[in-house]
């Protein structure tokens, strides 16, 4: 079941040609709340791309993106890569893993994106890895396992 276009927007952007809204249109929820505004495309090379726009609350002590920041980037990334490059169904769906690797600060004055792929698609099970990256930097490496849920029959 995918999510419906009334809780959902994923429409072109008109400020980033090529780019689409990844953002519920509830914007109290995490992904608004907390992430702000999120732009999706799949790349030339078949990959889904993921990206945020960091602000001054986004930032740690240390003048640089949080971590839980960056680990909420990717997960919301694991959605949008089924959503773009996987069977496109994006929901519901639960992250059963998360693998990540900090090997780099990420910048609050650069836009931050999560670049992935798609290593197998199962009936129930989604396998992803990729990067978050600004431009050639790489902040991190990751992996991740999405379980999706499908409706259980009811018992008569």
């Amino acid at each position: 079941m995918a999510l419906p276009d009334s809780v959902f927007e994923h429409g072109p952007d008109p400020e980033n040609p090529g780019w689409r809204h990844w953002n519920l249109k509830d914007d109290t929820l995490f992904n608004g709340a907390v992430m702000g505004k999120l732009i999706t495309r799949v790349d030339d090379d078949g990959r889904a791309r993921l990206r945020m726009f960091p602000e001054r609350r986004h930032e740690n002590l240390q003048g640089i993106v949080h971590g839980a920041v960056t680990l909420s980037l990717i997960d919301i990334s694991l959605f949008t890569t089924m959503h773009t490059i996987g069977s496109g169904n994006a929901g519901p769906s639960v992250t059963l893993e998360l693998s990540t690797q900090f090997v780099g600060a990420g910048d609050p004055t650069r836009p931050l994106d999560a670049v992935c792929e798609i290593v197998r698609e199962t009936g129930s099970l989604v396998f992803v890895r990729g990067t978050v990256v600004q431009e050639d930097h790489v902040v991190c490496a990751f992996s991740g396992i999405v379980k999706k849920i499908h409706a259980r029959p009811k018992p008569q």
